[in-house]
């Protein structure tokens, strides 16, 4: 059903415009006429992403993926911290800084992802390497943080993919 300002039309049809008119579908430009700021189904606006707004480089498959990935880890370090404190008996100070410090970075990588995505990748590597070393700490984060090395480079090789396919 259209919505109040929309006309629901196909090609070659009539719609009775807002202010009585009537405006023809045509079958060559596939819609009604358009007013100032009104958009077709497909058309993006000033500053709009979508599925046409991809191929211009901007990455976005990759971009959500690697996202993802420093999300999903940031919740399993914060899970570390009490871990190394209950059962490793590491100290507070070692367990919390270094368990803050690597949350903090993964979600300032996250939220820099959809603006500088180099700079995600270079720090995100980085950031898979600290987290494997944080089993000196706390030891099961150096399997943990191999898995999530392992996650991260799928999403570097899939987001990539994606990212060309589209």
């Amino acid at each position: 059903m259209a919505r109040s300002g929309e006309h629901d039309t196909g090609p070659g049809d009539q719609a009775v415009g807002e202010h009585g008119s009537t405006e023809h579908a045509s079958a060559e430009h596939g819609s009604a006429e358009q007013g100032p700021g009104e958009q077709g189904p497909g058309e993006q606006g000033p500053g709009e992403q979508g599925p046409g707004a991809r191929g211009r480089g901007d990455a976005p498959a990759t971009k959500r993926l690697l996202s993802t990935v420093l999300i999903m880890e940031t919740v399993v370090i914060w899970l570390a911290i009490p871990v190394a404190l209950a059962v490793d008996h590491a100290s507070v100070r070692k367990a919390g800084v270094a368990g803050v410090v690597l949350a903090v970075a993964a979600v300032v990588l996250a939220a820099l992802a959809r603006r500088r995505l180099r700079w995600t990748i270079v720090g995100g590597s980085v950031l898979q390497a600290l987290v494997i070393a944080a089993g000196a700490i706390v030891p099961v984060m150096y399997f943990l943080g191999a898995i999530f090395a392992a996650f991260w480079v799928i999403g570097l090789r899939l987001g990539h993919r994606l990212d060309v396919a589209s």
